[in-house]
């Protein structure tokens, strides 16, 4: 398998949250969430998080042995706990959570694991996305405010931060969107599925930072968004990403969140060749 990469940091002055990597079979990408001045008993961030738990499921991904990804998955949502349960609250809702996407070859199929609002976009003759948009399903109770008033002012930031909070009270529970944070049950949540090789002639996994081109922005389709990664590569695609944000900063024209996003493209083809 052949995988292209490429990842921006929303500032350049802070750490990029989102983590994407890759083994000779496998690849995984990871959309950090966690937000400045919310509550938080974790002193460590979201960064350290996202690089922690990537690492284990790397590890988990280049083992030889045949352990389903949501295994895999709890098993490095355990390992990362355990590097902080001593120091820090992890039953605390602000702790530094991520949204999971996991891509492995496997025989004559390419597996996948979807936890939360991320996208996996598999290509043969028309793309297939695959999302958990859970998340964004509940957020919408939730954002208006936000995304009513203008992005960069002293409102927006306290109406995001509200969002954030109420959404916390849905986390990882029945009913509610599942991520990755210290609870391992929250593997058994994610979407997984399979497909036969020779039906994908690529597959791209995206932060939502990196999807929101089509998603958010709707300038251009998944068809489109695949043509790109295929002629261009993935930071061509972040470029047109920045160019649309600084297009519109205040959100007038695509209400957001944020005005920037980390964003993550991770683009894999020849897979009859893993």
């Amino acid at each position: 398998m052949q995988v292209t990469m490429a990842t921006s940091p929303a500032k350049r002055d802070q750490a990029n949250e989102d983590f994407t990597a890759a083994t000779p079979s496998g690849v995984v990408l990871l959309d950090g969430a966690g937000l400045s001045g919310t509550t938080s008993r974790c002193s460590h961030g979201v960064a350290w998080y996202t690089r922690q738990l990537g690492g284990a499921l790397l590890a988990g991904l280049a083992d030889d042995s045949d352990q389903k990804l949501p295994a895999i998955l709890a098993e490095a949502i355990r390992q990362t706990a355990a590097l902080h349960d001593d120091t820090c609250h992890l039953d605390d809702p602000g702790t530094p959570s991520a949204t999971v996407i996991m891509l492995r070859t496997s025989r004559d199929h390419l597996e996948y694991l979807v936890l939360a609002d991320s996208v996996l976009n598999q290509a043969d003759d028309a793309p297939l996305v695959i999302s958990d948009d859970r998340e964004a399903e509940i957020g919408q109770h939730y954002r208006a405010a936000m995304d009513n008033l203008a992005n960069g002012t002293p409102e927006h930031d306290q109406a995001r931060r509200d969002y954030v909070q109420a959404l916390r009270a849905h986390r990882n529970k029945s009913g509610g969107f599942w991520v990755a944070a210290a609870d391992p049950r929250a593997a058994d949540e994610a979407i997984v599925g399979s497909r036969p090789i020779k039906d994908v002639t690529a597959a791209a996994l995206l932060s939502d930072g990196a999807s929101r081109l089509t998603d958010r922005f709707g300038l251009t389709d998944w068809t489109g968004l695949l043509s790109i990664l295929h002629d261009h590569g993935p930071a061509e695609l972040i470029r047109r990403v920045r160019a649309a944000e600084d297009s519109d900063l205040q959100g007038e024209r695509w209400p957001r969140g944020k005005a920037h996003d980390d964003a993550t493209a991770a683009y894999c083809t020849q897979l009859l060749g893993a």
